[in-house]
């Protein structure tokens, strides 16, 4: 079935802003612009986010193609299978109004970052790569670091939309595929600091000491900043649901550096210990879990009985 017979572009004149997939970020995102006065659009696939924020003053629409009446769409999906569905078919963007930007925020993989833009060109709808760094509640507070790339006259046509949702926009340049690397990147150094810290704090409670108090001393001396300090809250407090960012979304995204960096001739040690034990996550049924729960499986690894001190 088609799901867009139904749609007649002069029947669904639309401007302002939309947001497409609603979910930890995009929800927040979508607040902050209806509290910055714009007129805002939302669509995702589970209805609960949707009739939250047309309570909250924003208009929902039905299929993403009427997304594309607005100016400027943002769109927050999990992964390249949803940017694809959602977005990369010829009746999706053949419906968009002329002029339109499509900022898509996703984490994503550098070869759908060139095909997005590659199918966006044929029909004439501007596209932007614009993932971020930050997690839920600097969504929240609009203080994201967007990483922004794509055509210079677009990224300034974004940018009062960017002002509302981030604390700064850092212009990689033209190609989509630059802030796609550096999210990919920055992810990774996530996940490594997650799997250091979690084997420094384990160490240190099996040696009797309080994790909190490792913490403090760690976190206000040689690993200061936000990924530290937050992730190592998490790990203090077991706290590992509701997930900040998932397990899942961790492997997707050291996968996706592994790949790039395998694009590029290049090897990833350190990334490929982590995909080996985020998977062992995933495969305990940590999936849906934070990915700080790398701390949860490190706390139990125990050595096995034919080892010894001298030989671990």
């Amino acid at each position: 079935m088609n799901r867009l017979k139904w749609f007649n572009r002069k029947e669904c004149e639309m401007s302002g802003i939309a947001v497409v997939g609603l979910g930890s970020m995009g929800a927040p995102i979508a607040r902050n612009l209806l509290n910055a006065g714009y007129e805002v659009a939302v669509w995702n696939r589970s209805q609960a986010p949707v009739r939250a924020l047309v309570d909250a003053g924003a208009r929902a629409v039905t299929v993403p193609a009427e997304a594309l009446q607005a100016d400027i769409v943002l769109s927050v999906l999990a992964n390249d299978d949803a940017v694809t569905e959602v977005f990369l078919r010829d009746e999706v963007l053949a419906a968009a109004r002329p002029g339109t930007i499509h900022v898509n925020m996703a984490t994503v993989s550098p070869t759908l970052a060139r095909t997005a833009a590659e199918a966006h060109a044929r029909h004439g709808v501007g596209y932007v790569a614009a993932p971020v760094f930050g997690g839920v509640p600097v969504a929240e507070a609009g203080k994201l670091n967007i990483l922004a790339a794509g055509p210079a006259e677009l990224i300034e046509r974004a940018q009062p939309v960017f002002d509302v949702i981030g604390a700064r926009t850092w212009r990689l340049g033209d190609d989509p595929v630059r802030s796609t690397i550096v999210k990919i990147a920055g992810n990774l150094l996530i996940a490594s600091a997650i799997q250091t810290l979690s084997e420094a704090i384990s160490l240190t409670e099996r040696a009797g000491l309080d994790a909190a108090d490792v913490v403090e001393v760690l976190t206000s001396t040689i690993v200061p900043g936000p990924v530290y300090s937050g992730y190592a809250d998490r790990i203090v407090r077991d706290a590992y649901e509701p997930a900040g960012f998932s397990t899942v979304l961790g492997l997707k995204d050291v996968n996706l550096a592994r790949a790039a960096a395998a694009d590029n001739g290049l090897d990833l040690p350190v990334g490929n210990l982590l995909r080996t034990l985020l998977q062992e996550n995933v495969d305990a049924g940590l999936g849906r879990h934070d990915w700080a729960a790398l701390a949860a499986t490190q706390r139990r690894r125990d050595l096995p009985p034919s080892a010894t001190s001298q030989g671990a």
